[in-house]
């Protein structure tokens, strides 16, 4: 099902004094670029272990290397991919919602509303790959930084028509009270 239109093409607004139902825009995770190496490992350690099984130095048994090829790749591989698998970003139509964290979740929010400023900075390779990292202030809290979003520039402009849209309607409804209070 999807919300009406306009003829801008954009949603219309809720009538003044309504709240406006939450809705999400995006979730996404950062960029995997950070598990390459993560993969180049597990393909390595596959096969030195298939290398040297049955063909060890005298004193070394298969189960010795096994368990190290195990480590390695809980340590090199699993973790890092776990680290990148639970941190989500969620931009909805009311704030900016960053997850992280497998057993003991941390949570952070940051209002469109209440307006903050938005710092892009991409590095060469981010560049390449048409990612950056977005730093959201408000000047009260610490800031908020959405680290290797895919697709930065689209993200971007949403985070900004959300925060346009946001103080638009605020300042409406804080109009439309005004008037009641006068009358």
């Amino acid at each position: 099902m999807t919300q009406p239109v306009s003829l801008g093409g954009r949603p219309m607004m809720p009538p003044p004094g309504a709240p406006a139902e939450e809705r999400l825009i995006a979730r996404f995770r950062s960029q995997a670029r950070g598990l390459l190496w993560s993969s180049l490992l597990l393909i390595a350690v596959c096969g030195a272990t298939a290398f040297f099984y049955d063909n060890l130095p005298d004193g070394f048994q298969n189960w010795m290397l096994l368990a190290v090829a195990a480590v390695l790749i809980v340590v090199g591989v699993v973790i890092p991919y776990f680290v990148w698998f639970s941190r989500t970003y969620t931009v909805t139509t009311r704030r900016v919602i960053v997850r992280q964290g497998m057993g003991a979740r941390k949570r952070r929010e940051i209002s469109h509303v209440r307006g903050y400023t938005i710092g892009v900075h991409r590095g060469i390779l981010q560049r390449m790959q048409g990612a950056g990292t977005i730093t959201l202030s408000n000047g009260m809290d610490t800031a908020l930084q959405l680290v290797n979003v895919p697709n930065v520039t689209l993200v971007h402009e949403a985070l900004a028509d959300q925060i346009e849209v946001n103080q638009i309607l605020a300042h409406r409804d804080a109009q439309s009270l005004g008037d009641t209070d006068r009358s």
